[in-house]
């Protein structure tokens, strides 16, 4: 029942989304979908991550056939494409045939599975269509930020980063002086960030097809609900960023052209216009709750996942500021944002209890505090940097402490095996 009530909220949510996107004379997530079937998708990465996500319900034999239908579908496409001189100018040329598997694996599981087997291999389609969807859900969504908010509140969040010490105008500059390798390298690091939740998520799921069960709680689920709630703080606190609103990227709508070589002068903050294409999507930054959120996951997996983890997280850091698509602000929210949700969800999982609601209580409080703060607070932290930029990395540092302490005692205590006692032995008397 929580699986069909998820699927129809979820149904509802993607149609509201389609029929917003439609009023403003561009296709939704539903259609954009389902072009991929036939067109060049976006990411035939993403695609082929979904697939995986769903084979985690095979056996070694299916995924097998699953991966060469796959494969083979794409093939023919390329092949068909090229007799045809079908030119590939936009999107992958690869990655349809991921989706039409995973869509022939729904109508096998209707119309030749039954019980729990058809439960099981629902739920694993239903992933990865939530995972590609996703990525649809969010493009609407940054649609609508942008037609939405004819205005946007960088000056605000410019002036709070000065308690920071302006990361972004550094971390530009860093990214600048490491030329193209070390550009390419964060690049990638950021646009593939779905498909590295993939990886955590796989490992975590690996059982299922053995148990023929998921766990309470895995990557996926925090992963999904960090994307449909974030763009909802962007409506409340439209950003742009500042390589769009202080630099030449920004066109003549920039409120200047300084990024990354001289931070903002300090000032009234005032919201300024902005065009109708920029997404606002900075506050929080979910590239940073993602990252965070597989940092998170990836601990309890082999060495080079945690190494991986770790590695993502640091990349993701340093792209997101390096390139200019948010300030430190961004980051320090992003990752209350995803701790408080990874909170919320494991409690949820787990059973409600008086430490999982105080955890979750002080993670929303924070990030209240600091939106609050950015927002008609930014001049007085400007001007005393040694006392907010502390205070703003204490907050952070708070929810991240009560985080691991409390969910260490929410983990299963360890009983050492009991060593057998010695027993004392016979001992003959030797023969006289």
């Amino acid at each position: 029942m929580l699986w069909t009530a998820a699927g129809v909220v979820t149904l509802g949510f993607l149609i509201a989304l389609e029929i917003a996107a439609r009023h403003y004379g561009l296709p939704g997530p539903i259609t954009n979908q389902a072009k991929e079937v036939i067109f060049p998708p976006k990411s035939g990465f993403l695609l082929y991550a979904g697939m995986a996500l769903m084979m985690v319900v095979l056996t070694w034999r299916q995924r097998c056939i699953a991966l060469g239908a796959a494969l083979g579908i794409d093939l023919v496409i390329l092949v068909g494409r090229w007799a045809l001189d079908i030119k590939v100018t936009e999107g992958h040329p690869f990655g349809n045939g991921a989706l039409l598997v995973v869509l022939g694996c729904a109508v096998i599981a209707v119309t030749r599975r039954t019980g729990q087997e058809r439960a099981l291999l629902l739920k694993g389609v239903g992933l990865a269509l939530l995972l590609v969807a996703g990525r649809k859900t969010g493009d609407t969504w940054l649609l609508i930020t942008s037609k939405t908010h004819p205005t946007v509140l960088d000056p605000y969040v410019a002036t709070a980063d000065h308690a920071l010490g302006n990361p972004s105008w550094l971390a530009g500059q860093i990214v600048r002086a490491s030329g193209p390798v070390g550009a390419h390298i964060l690049d990638y690091v950021y646009v593939q960030l779905a498909v590295a939740a993939v990886v955590v998520a796989v490992y975590q799921l690996r059982n299922v097809a053995v148990e023929r069960r998921f766990p309470s709680h895995h990557l996926v689920r925090t992963f999904l609900v960090v994307g449909l709630l974030g763009p909802a703080i962007y409506m409340i606190f439209p950003v742009v960023g500042p390589v769009f609103a202080y630099s030449a990227e920004g066109g003549h709508w920039a409120a200047a052209n300084l990024w990354p070589d001289t931070p903002p002068p300090i000032s009234n903050p005032h919201p300024i216009p902005f065009d109708e294409i920029t997404p606002r999507n900075c506050m929080p930054s979910l590239h940073t709750a993602w990252a965070t959120t597989i940092f998170i996951h990836s601990r309890k997996g082999p060495r080079i996942l945690r190494y991986a983890g770790a590695f993502w997280l640091t990349a993701t850091l340093g792209a997101t500021l390096g390139f200019g698509y948010h300030y430190g602000a961004d980051l320090i929210a992003g990752a209350v944002f995803a701790l408080t949700i990874e909170a919320a969800l494991r409690s949820l999982a787990r059973g409600w209890d008086r430490s999982g609601t105080r955890l979750v209580a002080h993670g929303a409080t924070v990030f209240v505090a600091l939106l609050l703060s950015y927002r008609y607070l930014p001049t007085q932290m400007a001007a005393h940097p040694w006392l907010f930029g502390p205070l703003l990395i204490l907050a952070m540092a708070s929810v991240i402490h009560h985080y691991i302490r409390t969910t260490r005692q929410w983990e299963p205590a360890v009983t050492p095996a009991r060593q057998p006692e010695p027993q004392p032995e016979l001992v003959r008397a030797p023969l006289p």
